[in-house]
């Protein structure tokens, strides 16, 4: 699969670039007729029918760039992948673009601007550049939306206020990057679907980082947990649907970590450390509402276990001809 040019990586997000949320394009991928169709999020409700379950993630987004002060002086920004009550594992670059990875030191303390205390206890050794961080002193989260800013990359050169990042129906917090697909739909289209007979269901999912800043290392995916959890109310939602859409592979990844063999989703909560591979059999999912992923992305690799590599290397053509953006501020594709 081919990457999409520097132009369409999306810098903005729709409503900073005079566009409702529901104004990104939408690519239509129907599997059953092998058609591509070209609209707008906006008509979603047109592609669902009564009796379908749309799942979404509730996860909200926390400011996870995180500047502190090593014992020399110089200040590193952190970025939590995963966030523990006692500590993170935490990748560590410096604090102006791009933004490249910090070696610290085993045992060194680290103090972030509201007196967060932090100490460096080991790398990870499932993803080297991850560090190992226990809270010594303060809250972790509580510094964070207090001293921390949205993490971003690259194709986002300037700040975007938190409140882009967020989903309209976002509520428990802990993702440190946004479950972007999701950030496409207003109160307005999920209420017009919901009264076609749309059930819509949460679940939750904290996102980890989507990018270690190192592209050997981002190419070989390594595997980082998220904690997730799906109560009785989705689980009752999706196994009574007709069809179960997912929004975003982050909803994939909960729901297919508490599926049974027979295709029954349980309540469960706690950390999935699974991974969707192309040849991976989806037993809880049907459909899938996505953003537009680039190579290497573990996105990708969901994407291949709900449609198969031809269909959507056709789809990913015919969004580059059109000039659809890509990433977390970009447009969206509708698999069903």
């Amino acid at each position: 699969m081919i990457a999409p040019p520097a132009q369409l990586r999306a810098a903005l997000p729709a409503e900073l670039r005079g566009l409702r949320r529901d104004g990104a394009k939408l690519c239509v991928v129907d599997r059953n007729t092998r058609r591509i169709a070209h609209t707008t999020v906006a008509q979603l409700d047109h592609h669902v029918k009564a009796g379908d379950a749309l799942v979404v993630n509730s996860s909200r987004v926390v400011p996870a760039a995180l500047a502190v002060r090593r014992a020399d002086g110089s200040t590193v920004q952190l970025r939590p992948a995963m966030q523990r009550p006692d500590g993170w594992d935490a990748l560590a670059v410096e604090i102006t673009a791009p933004h490249r990875n910090v070696t610290l030191d085993i045992a060194e303390t680290l103090i972030a601007p509201g007196g967060l205390r932090l100490r460096v206890i080991s790398r990870r050794a499932s993803a080297p550049l991850l560090w190992r961080i226990n809270i010594e002193a303060g809250d972790g989260l509580d510094a964070l939306l207090r001293d921390g800013e949205p993490i971003r990359y690259s194709y986002v050169p300037h700040h975007v206020p938190l409140e882009h990042y967020q989903t309209v129906y976002a509520t428990i917090p802990g993702s440190v990057e946004t479950p972007s697909a999701g950030r496409h739909l207003t109160w307005e289209l999920l209420n017009r679907m919901r009264a076609k007979g749309v059930r819509v269901a949460d679940i939750v999912l904290h996102c980890t980082i989507s990018s270690m800043q190192d592209d050997d290392v981002d190419a070989r995916k390594p595997l980082i947990e998220e904690w997730f959890r799906v109560n009785e109310g989705a689980a009752e939602a999706v196994n009574s649907a007709r069809r179960v859409i997912a929004v975003g592979t982050t909803v994939i990844r909960a729901l297919e970590s508490t599926v049974d063999a027979k295709g029954t989703v349980h309540p469960a909560e706690g950390w999935t450390d699974l991974v969707i591979r192309p040849d991976s059999r989806l037993r809880a999912v049907d459909g899938l509402l996505t953003g537009l992923h680039e190579p290497p992305a573990t996105h990708l690799d969901m994407l291949r276990a709900v449609v198969d590599a031809d269909l959507l290397e056709r789809a990913y053509a015919e969004v580059r001809e059109r000039e659809y953006l890509w990433h977390e501020f970009g447009d969206a594709m509708l698999i069903v």
